[in-house]
């Protein structure tokens, strides 16, 4: 298993940094969009579609409304806004799983869900990227997330006692999240003194950080929410040792988002 996770990321790693640095314009829409496509091949499977052609028809849907949001760019504040109200939404069913899950156990609502978790991830890569310094704000969000996912599984292996959300994630623990918090809050600050930033951006960018952080750990708990509910592990197995596309971006699909709107938030 640990030979097959090194492979994968071994191939994964380069493809996946020249798509989201090299790439500029359509070419990384394209790209972005690929990667959202298979999310939503595999999301089918988690609402319910054990056969291949629903889920091939749902990832198909999934590339045309993308296709329509490139070509219909004045969309994308309504796309990241609805983004803002459903990882609300999702904080409380998480913390409020199984009792809250028949509300939306049906294919249906878990078919739109997927939509409102994948297609404001592409708006928002989009979105970034655009925006002066694209590259580096993308390389932010990723460190935000990998800082505080390795933050908490090493404070969490060391200090965790408290469960974060038991019915959903058994392993997660309050500790954890208070450790990748605090690894991407020092991280931030150090960045903040290298860019000489003033007490009023540092301040900010700590607040945004947090902000993301803690978002981006819903996102994670999202999908193992759905997993869970499907009763499946790995949302596929695209990616020998690492599972599915899902299963590496489920933070990401959270995080991006906001990060796009507070940055919209700090230039406004």
């Amino acid at each position: 298993m640990l030979k097959q996770r090194i492979i994968t990321a071994l191939i994964l790693l380069p493809i996946a940094l020249c798509g989201f640095f090299l790439l500029e314009g359509s070419g990384f829409a394209l790209f972005i969009g690929l990667v959202v496509t298979l999310g939503a091949w595999e999301w089918a499977r988690l609402a319910g579609f054990a056969e291949q052609l629903p889920r091939v028809v749902y990832a198909a849907v999934v590339a045309l409304l993308l296709f329509l949001m490139y070509i219909l760019p004045d969309v994308a504040p309504w796309v990241l806004g609805a983004a803002v109200l459903w990882w609300g939404l999702a904080t409380f069913l998480v913390l409020t799983y199984p009792q809250t899950s028949g509300h939306w156990s049906s294919v249906a609502c878990k078919l739109v869900i997927g939509l409102l978790i994948l297609l404001p991830a592409w708006q928002g890569l989009v979105q970034i990227k655009h925006s002066p310094m694209g590259n580096w704000l993308i390389m932010a969000v990723m460190v935000l997330v990998w800082g505080a996912d390795i933050g908490a599984y090493f404070s969490g292996r060391a200090f965790g006692k408290r469960k974060l959300a038991p019915a959903v994630s058994p392993g997660k623990s309050w500790e954890g999240v208070y450790g990748g918090l605090a690894l991407t809050l020092v991280i931030t600050v150090v960045v903040g003194v290298v860019r000489d930033w003033t007490v009023k951006e540092m301040l900010l960018a700590l607040i945004g950080a947090a902000v993301v952080v803690l978002i981006s750990v819903v996102g994670d708990l999202t999908e193992s929410m759905f997993k869970r509910q499907a009763g499946i592990k790995d949302s596929s197995n695209l990616l020998p040792g690492h599972g599915g596309v899902l299963d590496r971006i489920d933070s990401l699909t959270a995080a991006i988002p906001i990060f796009a709107v507070l940055l919209w938030m700090a230039a406004s």
